[in-house]
């Protein structure tokens, strides 16, 4: 009877632990977010999203309001539609803007909501316009050898013409 017992508390710790780690994944990983403010949602439009994803925080001046719900593709525009719910504690002038930036080692990426100086707020069902897209390194790399390219062509060109 005592061993049983103890087997029973030792199997009982062991599956808490278990659950523990699954829930440190799992919000570590930004899979799990448990948040029970009342949020109220703005669309955003961007040409790139780069690796954005859902679920994806929503910071101003580094303190999350909010989370990436959907994104969604328009094929009139071509370009993406985000929506983000934002914690209705948390207003912000109607002229704000939006950029998408990597924080950490591994690259997550994020929204940063930049407030404007509007007197008018955001309300549910906005849109943000203002919008920067997100840097796409193979993008800085073609810039950054297709400018190399063109100031070595032109300083061939000047040394030819003397």
């Amino acid at each position: 009877m005592q061993r049983s017992k103890n087997d029973f508390w030792v199997g009982f710790f062991v599956l808490m632990g278990a659950v523990a780690i699954l829930f440190l994944a799992l919000q570590s990983a930004n899979l799990l977010s448990l948040s029970f403010q009342k949020t109220y949602q703005v669309n955003a439009i961007f040409d790139n999203i780069g690796g954005l994803k859902p679920k994806a925080a929503v910071r101003s001046a580094g303190v999350v309001v909010g989370r990436v719900e959907q994104i969604s593709f328009d094929d009139k525009s071509f370009q993406a539609r985000v929506t983000l719910a934002i914690e209705s504690r948390y207003t912000f002038p109607k002229d704000s803007s939006l950029k998408i930036l990597t924080s950490g080692l591994l690259g997550e990426q994020y929204l940063g909501l930049e407030a404007g100086a509007d007197e008018k707020i955001l309300t549910a069902g906005d849109t943000i316009s203002s919008t920067q897209s997100a840097v796409v390194l193979e993008n800085l790399i073609s810039q950054f050898l297709y400018s190399k390219a063109a100031d070595g062509s032109s300083a061939d060109a000047g040394k030819v013409q003397k």
